[in-house]
């Protein structure tokens, strides 16, 4: 179970993702990322506890319209091997010291829980709370292996992330739109808050076939 401290971090998930997000094929902004609002979001557990799991859910109000985006983060106590575009930066955490972070499809940890997920094998869990399963997150299970599912290849297009792990694929749907979806088999949907206030629901996560 994964412990969410009530501290600091600088610089902020958020001024990270600011300078990183223009930089990625999927982003349709202003060319800049000033003006993000965290709007949901979940975490998974890492069985062994060494690596933090957390996928936002943001809201850029910089431009004409605003556009909501769904990143997968992770947090390490040492950097790894992967693409030097893998990482967004590192921050202080006030209680935990330096944290390299890294866009979670590239994270061999993070990607074996993403499945976990889509297979039914590991619980979303919740944001901002200790020990608190997320009931909020929905899936429809898929059928890939629960663990082991290292990641071969991503490759991001304009809508997403997929990612290629020995038993199939996967899709991180980046760019999140308003129209209600229809639950089907491999698929996770999340609630997020729009900004008239109401609630949208998403797939931000699908098995390709």
């Amino acid at each position: 179970m994964a412990l969410i401290h009530r501290t600091t971090m600088a610089p902020s998930k958020l001024e990270l993702l600011g300078r990183w997000l223009p930089s990625r094929p999927w982003y349709s902004g202003p060319g800049r990322a000033e003006d993000l609002r965290r709007v949901g979001g979940f975490r998974l557990d890492d069985p062994a506890g060494a690596v933090g799991i957390e996928f936002l859910v943001v809201t850029d109000t910089g431009g004409a319209e605003p556009i909501t985006y769904f990143v997968p983060l992770s947090y390490r106590d040492a950097p790894i091997d992967a693409d030097p575009d893998a990482l967004l930066g590192t921050a202080e955490h006030g209680v935990l010291g330096t944290r390299w972070i890294y866009d979670g499809t590239r994270d061999p940890v993070a990607v074996d829980r993403m499945v976990a997920l889509l297979a039914g094998g590991a619980r979303a869990q919740h944001g901002t709370e200790s020990g608190t399963p997320d009931l909020s997150v929905l899936v429809a299970a898929a059928d890939l292996p629960v663990t082991g599912s290292a990641p071969i290849s991503a490759a991001e297009n304009p809508v997403g992330t997929d990612i290629t792990v020995a038993d199939g694929q996967l899709r991180v749907h980046r760019v999140l739109g308003r129209s209600e979806p229809v639950l089907r088999s491999g698929q996770v949907v999340v609630p997020w808050t729009a900004p008239d206030g109401g609630t949208v629901r998403s797939v931000v996560l699908s098995e390709l076939r």
